[in-house]
């Protein structure tokens, strides 16, 4: 067996993309001195893209109503959810060494195509860019960085979806999307790894971080927060 496993994109190439985020108000899911918490929208950039057309983003939002806000990590531009911002530099150093160090907690929910078999799983197959098609990950035995992935079933939607809780172990770019997608069950909407019928089953990535969970800068006092999942 080769130590290259490729995703399979089976679509033509998509049209030419065109950015344009809905304007609204930001969803402040908990505020303090140090901290600002949010539920991002599906199709807003978490940081400013390299294009001037591109500058709209959660980051530029925020900076805009908190000048002093700082990102701490990102989520995909069609994935909704929870982000956490720094609101000083202690916060913000504090809370991005949790990350680093796997200290924080993630749920993400998706709908994927198919009917798993089993009511949970453990997904073990390390990421690399593939460089020729960036920003698309593939999966590489021998050079990739190591990636994992818990999934639980939530909900079995007749043969033709499942919704799942996924938590990942480590946070490597697309690796939920990339890691169902190698499982037999992509997440629907998704217009990297998806096959046709699967895309086309939702307007949009089914994918929201669901729950996030870290300790506070100030007391070291573990916090959990919540954005319901719209889909």
């Amino acid at each position: 067996m080769t130590d290259e496993i490729f995703v399979k994109f089976p679509r033509k190439p998509p049209p030419p993309f065109i950015y344009a985020p809905l304007r609204a108000a930001l969803s402040i899911v908990f505020q303090d001195e140090d901290l600002l918490v949010l539920s991002k929208p599906s199709g807003l950039l978490s940081v400013p893209g390299r294009l001037a057309e591109h500058k709209d983003c959660l980051e530029s939002r925020v900076k805009d109503e908190y000048p002093s806000a700082r990102i701490i990590h990102r989520l995909d531009m069609e994935t909704s959810g929870l982000i956490v911002m720094a609101m000083n530099e202690h916060a913000h150093r504090h809370i991005g060494l949790q990350f680093e160090k796997r200290r924080t907690s993630k749920t993400y929910i998706a709908r994927v195509w198919g009917e798993l078999d089993e009511d949970c799983g453990h997904v073990d197959l390390p990421l690399i860019c593939d460089w020729p098609n960036r920003p698309l990950q593939k999966i590489d035995l021998t050079r990739g960085k190591q990636a994992q992935t818990d999934w639980r079933v939530l909900e079995r939607e007749g043969a033709q979806f499942t919704r799942v809780a996924l938590t990942p172990i480590t946070g490597r770019t697309h690796q939920l999307r990339v890691h169902m997608a190698e499982i037999g069950h992509p997440i629907v909407g998704d217009d990297f790894y998806a096959h046709e019928d699967a895309f086309r089953a939702a307007p949009r990535l089914h994918l929201h971080a669901h729950k996030l969970s870290f300790y506070h800068p100030k007391d070291e006092g573990l916090i959990s927060f919540e954005s319901p999942c719209p889909f």
